[in-house]
């Protein structure tokens, strides 16, 4: 996605503005049960390269890139290490350190993993569909358009095949384009996305602080800060306790496409901090420890030279790579995987329920396949 930048605001003064108080209480007791939630995150447009080598040499030293001398200074001093793997656990430790090992990461090109999109545009809204639906939907999903999706997300399908009420289903997006894009039929399920009020849990003070400084640090037309999309999100967590809850930043995609790599950096640092808080949480949960999945992942890939590294489309090399990442109790400790076979995006629904114990046969037009790695199976 790309949105204007005439109130373009930085990642520590947006930190300043929100204030650092954890948004997580801890919890108690525990379950054994096989995955009866599923917790979907993804961060558009995150580089596979980003995530697998962290801070990438062609940029770090370059004003086109938008690298500030202290900023390239400060970065190259915390990131830049020998080995990539050093690298990676600088950028996200907590990712690298904590989840990857307990569980299964797919999409590392250069160690002969390979994750690829199946729609032909290698934008946003296609990536998101595909992800949610289990199929490309190139005859009416072009771009980013706002129109409806012509076919119902396998988030609808779960709250129908298990009778849930709808505030069980939720979904808290950055970008407001995912009134369109999770859903066929708007109100089916909770949609909270853009610069939207959060009325749920009513009179909670940190909901309410939310919602106010969202529209304070606005900085684009259709997107807010991902801090606001996660803090709204952990709320609604903690007092609604969905089932099924995907959670969609959205700042490593406009600061790449602003030419902002130290801020791109900065993003994923966040998506990581978030990763940290989020599955310490589930971890402590009654409601959710040792009963749900984790999938992680991105909607299209990018770039990979000083000229196109910021930009993603149909005549951008790259753009069709991605990554996926899942931990649970159902996922193997396998960590990154080398030389597998190839995966797609529409793999992430029929895995996704095959998790949740649902498969893929109900859900009508499918196209993907349940992802072995992921669940422990060849």
């Amino acid at each position: 996605m790309r949105i204007s930048y005439d109130r373009a605001v930085t990642r520590r003064r947006f930190l300043s503005a929100c204030g650092a108080a954890s948004l997580l209480a801890p919890a108690n007791a525990a379950q054994t049960y096989k995955p009866k939630n599923l917790i979907l995150l993804t961060s558009d447009g995150l580089r596979w390269q980003d995530l697998f080598t962290s801070i990438d040499p062609h940029l770090m030293n370059e004003k086109y890139a938008g690298m500030t001398k202290a900023g390239a200074a400060e970065l190259r001093e915390h990131l830049w290490k020998p080995q990539p793997e050093e690298r990676r656990l600088a950028l996200m430790p907590y990712f690298w350190g904590r989840l990857a090992p307990a569980g299964v990461v797919l999409g590392n090109v250069s160690k002969g993993s390979s994750v690829k999109v199946t729609n032909r545009y290698g934008s946003s809204y296609p990536g998101y569909s595909e992800i949610l639906t289990g199929r490309a939907q190139d005859d009416v999903i072009h771009g980013n358009d706002p129109v409806q999706n012509p076919t119902p997300s396998f988030l609808q399908f779960v709250r129908q095949q298990w009778n849930l009420p709808k505030a069980k289903v939720a979904v808290f997006g950055s970008w407001d384009m995912f009134h369109y894009i999770a859903e066929s039929r708007r109100g089916e399920i909770f949609v909270n996305a853009g610069y939207e009020a959060c009325g749920v849990p009513a009179g909670n003070p940190i909901v309410d602080e939310l919602n106010k400084l969202q529209i304070e640090a606005r900085y684009g037309d259709s997107a807010r800060h991902d801090a606001f999309t996660f803090g709204l999100a952990v709320e609604y967590m903690k007092s609604v306790q969905p089932r099924v809850l995907h959670i969609a930043f959205d700042e490593t995609d406009d600061w790449a496409h602003a030419h902002q790599y130290e801020e791109v950096l900065n993003s994923i640092r966040f998506v990581d901090d978030t990763l940290r808080e989020l599955w310490t949480w589930v971890e402590s949960s009654p409601a959710y420890r040792d009963s749900t999945t984790l999938m992680v992942t991105c909607d299209h890939g990018r770039g990979s030279t000083l000229y196109d590294w910021h930009s993603h489309g149909q005549n951008v090399p790259g753009s069709d790579q991605i990554w996926i990442a899942a931990v649970g109790p159902d996922t193997p400790a396998t960590g990154e995987v080398i030389n597998s076979a190839t995966y797609y995006q529409r793999d992430i629904a029929p895995t996704a329920l095959e998790l949740l114990g649902l498969g893929g046969g109900g859900y009508p037009g499918i196209l993907g396949k349940p992802i072995g790695a992921l669940l422990g199976r060849s």
